[in-house]
């Protein structure tokens, strides 16, 4: 990488944004449980009868237990992007292991969904139309300490928003160094910021604030309607 490593910053708290799709329920079991060993025992007495608990949990080796925030709200959701890594990689990460991404509003979280769908979407041939419905999260994460990538240029090779060769290099040499994550420039929606964690145990809290639909045409993602509120 031509880049190198940017500087550090002590972030004393964040406030971030996400979506998930609505058909991946919470995984019940991180939220079921105060603590690691409340965790293991409760997964033992589980797995005798459940045989889908393996693939509801994930790979827990990918996320070291002591870095799971059991007891918060929603601990699930802060869990599930390290025990369900895409195995084809995301901007930051090459398939191995995961980072939960967040946007500094929903609508550049919206932005940022937005476009991978329409790509996604974009490669199945033959559908016409289709509703996708997401949920939008709101996260709370404590004081962590982050690189911060907003001091690299947005002509850098790791924002292009077509390729993610630089970008996995990248967030690859920040993961092996041991980073916490990230704050970078959003690609997808000018002037925003987002945020990449390399790691779930400095989460707070994430809560569910709405549901938003998304309007796949054939073509494009052609409306986002938000349609309830809890």
């Amino acid at each position: 990488m031509t880049t190198g490593l940017p500087p550090v910053i002590k972030a004393a708290s964040i406030i971030g944004y996400r979506l998930v799709n609505s058909k991946f329920p919470p995984i019940s079991l991180f939220d079921d449980v105060a603590d690691e060993d409340e965790f293991d025992a409760l997964y033992e007495l589980q797995a005798m009868t459940n045989p889908r608990l393996q693939t509801e949990l994930g790979n827990l080796n990918l996320v070291k237990k002591e870095d799971i925030p059991f007891g918060i709200p929603g601990c699930s959701y802060a869990t599930g992007p390290f025990t369900h890594v895409n195995p084809e990689g995301s901007r930051f990460s090459d398939g191995q292991y995961g980072v939960l991404y967040m946007g500094d509003s929903l609508d550049t979280a919206i932005a940022e969904v937005a476009y991978h769908q329409s790509r996604y979407w974009q490669g199945v041939h033959g559908l016409d139309y289709d509703r996708l419905v997401f949920r939008g999260l709101k996260c709370r994460v404590g004081q962590t300490e982050l690189h911060d990538a907003t001091t690299i240029s947005f002509k850098s090779p790791i924002y292009d928003p077509d390729s993610y060769s630089a970008s996995r290099v990248f967030g690859r040499e920040l993961y092996q160094a041991g980073s916490e994550g990230l704050h970078y420039h959003s690609v997808r929606k000018p002037g925003a910021t987002c945020w990449g964690l390399f790691t779930p145990k400095h989460v707070n809290s994430i809560i569910q604030t709405a549901h938003f639909e998304f309007i796949w045409n054939g073509k494009e993602i052609s409306s986002v309607n938000r349609f309830t509120r809890t």
